[in-house]
């Protein structure tokens, strides 16, 4: 029996609740509804015009519908009184299919069918910085190497420790925070889960994130690369698939020829992915910002942990994919911009067809990419900017068949939109350059 919300309300003294949706590009949109009306709401849904959001839709569409999943059901840890939903989006009695928790629950389906569960969990970084977003918020944080700065981390405990005891609260398991490798860049960790809880657990950490730093009079950013010397944001997903009742990892194999405890299932699996890497990168990197991470020169730190190339190694991190442990891989590619559900989607619909074909993610290169990355034979390199990644996407036949056309002609329509608007643009690079040539 479904979960009663009215019922959670009123034993919970919930008296709102957020009904919430990620649209294409990621913006977090919702509606506050009071705990009367929810009842009403969880049966049809709180109604959003779509044209109004990032989704390919106009003023003369129908009314759209996000109908909240009970089971995503998070209080507010600093105002338990409000109560958060991920919705699911209906028009005209059916899902949009172009929207990204749908197309999500639509691999999740696939995946079901062929007795397999995807587990991951992210590493998602970003910046507490000053209000107007020049520069970070903490003027005494300038090593060069400032990765793990312990002083640096505890001028910032206040935050970090209000994050943490939210997400301890929450049962999510957090076990783990650190300065990361650039000034005023922090990571925090927590267990991984069901794909579909991971990606609502990374959509409510953002705006988590996001509001406590206001509520320190900070602001809190997951851009790509806010600051040209130092390393950008990353959001690295940790991918396992598993049998339908969740309890057998189905990656992993201790007789693994390879040494490094993978299955066939999984080197099918991570083959899909580095065989539609390219097309997905539009997906993992959806900014023009992204490509200034994936494809950026030295950091002051040395390293840009970032990849360019499509590479799978060891435990080694100069490559997109690194192989920590025995079980499961860690993909390096996406940055903080990329949307939760579509990211979990877009690793699942190319694994999905990696095992359905058996695609071979070729050897393992044990080599250090950043200094001797020229010495690999017949590697792809990833785009160079956001109108390659999203040409490639549009073209692509795998993600078209997984993922459908109803989102990709929609991904690709928008994401083409938000290219000519940065064109059209003048930057003061422009005209620093131009206006006396």
């Amino acid at each position: 029996m479904a979960t009663d919300l009215a019922k959670v309300a009123k034993d919970k003294k919930i008296k709102y609740f957020l009904i919430s949706f990620v649209d294409l590009f990621g913006v977090l949109r919702a509606k506050l509804v009071p705990a009367r009306a929810i009842k009403e709401m969880q049966k049809d849904g709180a109604g959003f015009a779509g044209f109004a959001a990032w989704l390919d839709m106009s003023p003369a569409d129908s009314d759209m519908f996000g109908v909240p999943d009970p089971d995503s059901l998070i209080q507010l840890p600093w105002k338990p009184e409000v109560g958060w939903l991920a919705a699911d989006l209906w028009m005209d009695g059916k899902e949009v299919e172009a929207s990204p928790r749908v197309a999500l629950k639509r691999q999740i389906a696939k995946a079901a069918k062929k007795g397999m569960r995807m587990k991951t969990g992210v590493e998602c970084e970003y910046f507490l910085i000053n209000a107007d977003g020049s520069a970070i918020s903490d003027e005494r944080d300038t090593q060069s190497k400032p990765c793990y700065d312990q002083s640096a981390l505890m001028r910032r405990y206040d935050v970090i420790s209000e994050i943490c005891d939210a997400m301890i609260k929450l049962g999510w398991g957090p076990y783990q925070n650190d300065h990361e490798d650039a000034n005023g860049q922090f990571e925090m960790n927590w267990d991984y889960d069901d794909c579909l809880k991971t990606a609502d657990k990374h959509t409510f950490f953002k705006f988590m994130v996001k509001t406590i730093a206001e509520q320190h009079d900070l602001r809190a950013t997951f851009m790509p690369k806010p600051f040209s010397n130092l390393t950008g944001n990353g959001c690295h997903a940790h991918v396992s698939v598993w049998d339908k009742t969740g309890k057998k990892n189905l990656f992993h194999d201790a007789k693994d020829k390879e040494g490094m405890g993978l299955s066939k299932t999984a080197y099918h699996f991570l083959g899909g992915v580095m065989h539609s890497t390219e097309a997905l990168c539009s997906i993992f990197n959806p900014t023009v910002n992204s490509y200034k991470r994936i494809n950026a020169p030295r950091t002051t730190s040395g390293a840009t942990w970032s990849p360019n190339t499509i590479t799978y190694g060891g435990n080694n991190r100069t490559h997109m994919v690194r192989i920590p442990d025995e079980g499961r891989f860690e993909l390096r590619l996406m940055d903080g911009a990329a949307n939760p559900y579509l990211l979990q989607a877009g690793v699942l619909a190319a694994g999905l067809d990696g095992v359905a074909n058996k695609r071979d993610p070729g050897k393992r290169l044990d080599i250090n990419m950043y200094t001797e990355g020229h010495k690999a034979k017949n590697v792809k390199k990833l785009p160079l900017n956001l109108l390659d990644a999203v040409r490639l996407t549009d073209k692509n036949k795998v993600l078209r068949k997984e993922l459908g056309d109803d989102l990709i002609d929609a991904y690709v329509k928008l994401k083409m939109q938000d290219w000519e608007d940065y064109c059209a643009s003048i930057s003061q690079w422009e005209r620093d350059r131009t206006l006396d040539v």
